[in-house]
């Protein structure tokens, strides 16, 4: 009774080649031969709510992270149990309902092994606490970036200090240093005099830095790269 009131109300029309069916996502109606004769299939109304397409050249959806559950497809398993204990090889489908049992999951985690190794656990406390240590690590990871430090061909001893105290500070901070020496018009002719001061500076910060990069003419300017030196 409830299925002719939906229908009556939705202007479903028996007979007919046209029906408004998009109004009735909870059913298939096939329109039979007699009038008024049509079978109705119950689906679940969930599935069929809505039904995302994806586009035609869009690349097909892959599962990130572990298989879990239903998603274990192996003939059978090496399980630990939710203790840590091994509790051997078993089917999946032991495997799933001993899970199902703890009010737990069932997830691969070592999907590469003979035969697969899974283990008893809860899957979405286990997501949490790995997302929690990746950010902390990212948290952790320092940007390295690249400061600039500019001499003359000309640097007297005094400003050659200064610049060098920026260098030996960007270094020790674990960025990298950017030495470049310009040359202004007739200096051009000298460039064997930036080069000497440049080899200057890689001697100076040899105890703490590494040069990614020799002394090297990029148009009017001559340019030496400086790392931090690995940590031993």
């Amino acid at each position: 009774m409830q299925l002719l009131t939906y229908l009556a109300r939705n202007k479903v029309r028996f007979g007919l080649k046209t029906f408004r069916c998009a109004a009735i996502p909870a059913f298939i109606l096939n329109h039979g031969s007699g009038t008024g004769s049509f079978r109705a299939l119950f689906r679940n109304h969930r599935r069929n709510a809505v039904i995302a397409r994806r586009p035609h050249n869009a690349p097909p959806q892959r599962d990130t992270g572990p298989r879990i559950n239903e998603k274990i497809r192996a003939p059978e398993i090496r399980l630990i149990g939710a203790e840590g204990e091994n509790v051997g090889v078993v089917h999946p489908a032991k495997a799933m309902q001993m899970a199902e049992d703890a009010g737990l999951d069932l997830v691969e985690i070592s999907p590469n092994a003979t035969p697969p190794v899974c283990k008893i656990m809860d899957y979405g406390k286990f997501k949490y606490e790995q997302q929690k240590r990746e950010s902390e690590a990212r948290k952790k990871q320092k940007t390295i970036e690249v400061k600039e430090v500019k001499f003359r061909p000309n640097t007297d001893t005094h400003d050659y200090g200064v610049k060098m105290k920026n260098v030996f500070k960007f270094l020790e901070n674990g960025d990298k240093v950017k030495v470049t020496l310009r040359f202004r018009g007739r200096e051009m002719a000298h460039q064997n005099l930036g080069r000497e001061l440049l080899e200057r500076v890689a001697e100076d910060v040899k105890e703490i830095g590494k040069i990614e990069n020799m002394p090297k003419m990029e148009g009017r300017q001559m340019v030496m790269m400086i790392g931090p030196a690995p940590t031993k």
